[in-house]
């Protein structure tokens, strides 16, 4: 008994999938031509199985980071919720590693809007040499 199909583009697609997948195994394996029609009845058998079950509701892991959040914020560093790694800065790691920005990864870990991306000394360190060398003064 075969699955009943939704629509018309539903049945191309896996046809087309089946084609595909047979071409691809047909391609790398030695098989009688006997055999053929068995393995493609097999392949859309399968595919139109998958397209007729109902996804089952999949319930999302509680996050947990990798440590508490007030533990995540020190002088010299901030730690990564997301690895528990150290770094002076966030910013970069989140882009790169998780393809977070800074907005996401607060919204993600339910953390408030002023929730530093720099460490704090880091961040004075970086306004006295900007100030130093006279960045945010008037040119005269």
């Amino acid at each position: 008994m075969s699955a009943q199909l939704n629509s018309p583009e539903e049945t191309g697609f896996i046809v087309d999938c089946t084609a595909r997948i047979v071409a691809a195994y047909v391609g790398s394996n030695r098989i009688q031509g006997s055999e053929l029609p068995a393995i493609i009845d097999d392949v859309h058998r399968s595919l139109a199985g998958l397209s007729a079950r109902p996804a089952e509701p999949v319930e999302a892991a509680p996050l947990v980071p990798a440590v508490p959040v007030k533990k995540s914020v020190h002088p010299e560093h901030l730690i990564c919720l997301e690895d528990g790694q150290k770094f002076q800065s966030l910013r970069r790691h989140l882009r790169v590693k998780y393809n977070l920005t800074p907005e996401q990864y607060r919204a993600k870990w339910g953390l408030p809007v002023d929730y530093p991306m720099t460490a704090p000394n880091y961040s004075m360190r970086r306004s006295e040499l900007a100030r130093t060398i006279g960045l945010g003064r008037p040119k005269g």
